[in-house]
């Protein structure tokens, strides 16, 4: 069947199209019928192409006029089709070994891929040996892809006996919002199906997708089955749960080795273990999921983490400011968030005739600080700042550590300013929260800016600002970014601030958002300098994201081995003999003076069981004595490295230290 589009042509006569690579457009003289794989036949990286802006499969024929961009497999969009594909591969592979599996979604995700099935009973490490073992051999059969658009009718005869995929055919239109990843199967137009046809013509399989695919399963050079988990259909645990299989697929074998060496370094640095063994934080059964207990020595770094961030934002021009826990339902229903999160808040509280909740943001209160007493032009930009708990009852499938939480501290700021500063405000608002990630050691961002979405509120006039203003701001802190068109919330456009941890991976961290609703939901206004009364604008930034989130983030970006100033223990003094223990208190005495966190170890242990301890705890410094030291008023210096300065006069052994932690050096 053809997906041929736009004005037709006679059979034998050359058209034109353009291609577009690299940012340089050109012509090119092609046959009527001719489709985008022929176009770019010889290339074997091209897997797909984009056109007329709209990603398509190979088999695409080409209309007059068209702009055709090539999609190689080592792209973004390339390596999510590549995924999305395998993802077949693997539905195809578990329904021939398991022919009671029933299918539920598939789509690509970062850095791979999974699939739900409905089964009578788990799958077990065995079946995945034997499931991948199939794909291998459908990948072998060389399977094409193969794109039939179906009528809603046609679609449901076919899937009679797929329950899940028919209850995705009446979800036409709105599957995105319905079950995450819903999207890829079912849109707001026509109906597709893929077959995956062997080399002689014969149907292997079938699914319910939009596409687009790889040319054949010959296209997939290398995956792996990573594990099992279950999920709910649709996200909802009322629905019945499924057998969730994830995956990953990649250009290359060299590059699925590398991504599978990042997982188990990952593995390594998850900082759910590391606070077991650091004895940094805990999630009491007592206390509930979501819900952190935090340990002094987590604890310490966390302080730090708070008066270093106070610090930098008061000599920013920020205002403290402290709000409840927890406020009334007029508040959440006049800010929309009962309108828009109710399912994410937890359940009220009743008492004198009024039910309480407990805040799902920090917003709100901000807004009613603002509306206190009256403002002049003269008041702002007025930027207030709160290390503000909020609690979102998350999922409990979702929950993660402290990096997907239910009760988490935001450092939030609202910034109320008049049309007329918005782009200076967001321009030094970016920067300062770049300058800042990047004193606690992050270095690589990029960002996404999301614009109008189809259906929004509020007049383009103030959209269109908001969005111009934005990317100035992404464009003066030289910061690289993408344009997610539509991607915004219905109510405002956002920057958000991504970054690069130490091995490779990337965490979306800050946030920015200009509101144009919430000034107009509280009746918020400014007296301007000709005495009218006018509507400030608001934007809402979360540097951390969460304090919680953050911590998570810089555990496994260092290991656990934090630099000096964060470290909870920055100094354990070792004696050599108990007689050393007096000495080496006098020397952590100094230190204390200093500010710097020291403990000396007292414990019966052997010195080099001391020093393992300390490199265990990841502590920076070691400083060790024996009679010689006494005898010179000095200390045996270790760094965490393992390399040691011995006879370090103690002034200058404090001195080093403390410039250390001043001047936040990474060791």
């Amino acid at each position: 069947m053809s997906d041929s589009r736009g004005p037709g042509s006679s059979p034998g006569e050359q058209i034109t199209v353009h291609v577009l690579r690299s940012g340089e457009r050109v012509t090119r003289e092609v046959t009527t019928g001719a489709t985008a794989g022929e176009l770019f036949e010889g290339d074997q990286s091209v897997i797909a192409a984009r056109i007329d802006g709209e990603l398509r499969d190979l088999a695409q024929r080409l209309h007059p006029d068209a702009e055709v961009e090539p999609i190689p497999i080592d792209s973004e969009d390339g390596r999510a089709i590549l995924r999305h594909s395998t993802a077949h591969v693997l539905a195809q592979a578990v329904q021939e070994l398991f022919p009671e599996a029933k299918l539920g979604i598939g789509p690509p995700i970062e850095n791979g891929f999974y699939y739900d099935f409905d089964v009578p009973t788990p799958f077990t490490p065995d079946d995945l040996d034997r499931i991948e073992a199939r794909m291998r051999q459908i990948v072998k059969e060389r399977q094409r892809f193969a794109r039939r658009v179906v009528t809603d009718e046609e679609a449901r005869r076919e899937l009679a006996d797929e329950p899940y995929k028919l209850e995705l055919i009446t979800l036409k239109g709105q599957a995105d919002g319905a079950a995450d990843g819903a999207g890829v199967e079912v849109g707001a137009g026509e109906l597709t199906i893929y077959d995956n046809v062997r080399p002689n013509g014969e149907l292997a399989w079938k699914d319910l997708c939009r596409g687009p695919h790889l040319p054949t399963t010959k296209h997939i050079p290398a995956f792996k089955l990573t594990r099992v988990a279950a999920a709910y259909w649709r996200g909802n645990e009322r629905n019945p749960q499924l057998q969730r299989i994830y995956g990953t697929a990649w250009e290359s074998k060299e590059a699925l080795q590398a991504y599978l060496t990042m997982l188990e370094e990952a593995e390594r640095r998850d900082h759910r273990r590391l606070g077991v063994e650091l004895d940094l934080f805990s999630f009491p059964e007592e206390v509930g999921s979501g819900l952190a207990v935090w340990h002094p020595k987590g604890g310490a770094i966390r302080r730090v983490m708070e008066e270093y961030s106070r610090r930098r934002h008061e000599q920013a021009g920020y205002e403290f400011v402290y709000t409840p826990h927890l406020a009334r339902e007029e508040l959440f229903q006049t800010s929309g968030h009962l309108g828009w999160y109710r399912d994410a808040m937890y359940a009220p509280m009743e008492d004198e005739g009024h039910n309480y909740y407990l805040k799902p943001m920090n917003c709100p209160m901000h807004v009613l600080i603002y509306r206190s007493r009256g403002r002049s032009y003269r008041d702002l930009p007025l930027r207030l700042f709160e290390f503000g708990t909020v609690y979102r009852y998350e999922k409990s499938g979702v929950v993660h550590g402290l990096t997907r939480a239910r009760g988490f501290t935001q450092d939030d700021a609202h910034i109320f300013c008049t049309p007329e500063q918005l782009q200076d405000e967001l321009a030094s608002l970016l920067t300062f929260v770049v300058d800042l990630l990047r004193d606690f050691g992050l270095q690589d961002f990029t960002a996404d800016l999301s614009t109008r979405p189809e259906k929004y509120v509020g007049e383009i006039e103030d959209w269109n600002a908001a969005e111009a203003a934005l990317e100035e701001a992404l464009k003066r802190a030289d910061i690289p970014y993408t344009v997610a068109e539509g991607e915004g919330a219905f109510y405002a456009p956002k920057i958000d601030v991504h970054v690069r941890d130490a091995i490779g991976r990337k965490w979306q961290l800050s946030t920015l958002q200009v509101d144009f609703q919430e000034p107009g939901r509280f009746d918020l206004e400014y007296q301007a300098a000709d005495g009218s009364r006018q509507r400030p604008y608001m934007i809402h930034r979360a540097l951390f994201g969460s304090v919680e989130r953050f911590f998570g983030i810089l555990l496994e970006h260092y290991a656990g081995a934090f630099p000096p100033w964060l470290a909870p223990v920055q100094v354990v003094a070792i004696p050599i003999a108990e007689r050393h223990i007096e000495y080496l208190d006098q020397v952590a005495a100094k230190l204390r003076e200093r500010g710097i966190r020291v403990e000396v170890d007292r414990s019966d242990d052997r010195m080099q069981k001391k020093i393992r301890n300390a490199q265990t705890q990841k502590v920076p410094y070691m400083l060790l004595a024996g009679d010689r030291d006494m005898e010179q008023g000095a200390v045996s210096f270790r760094y965490r490295s393992g390399e040691q300065k011995n006879g370090v006069p103690i002034d200058e052994a404090v001195a080093e230290i403390v410039s250390a932690v001043e001047r936040r050096i990474q060791i």
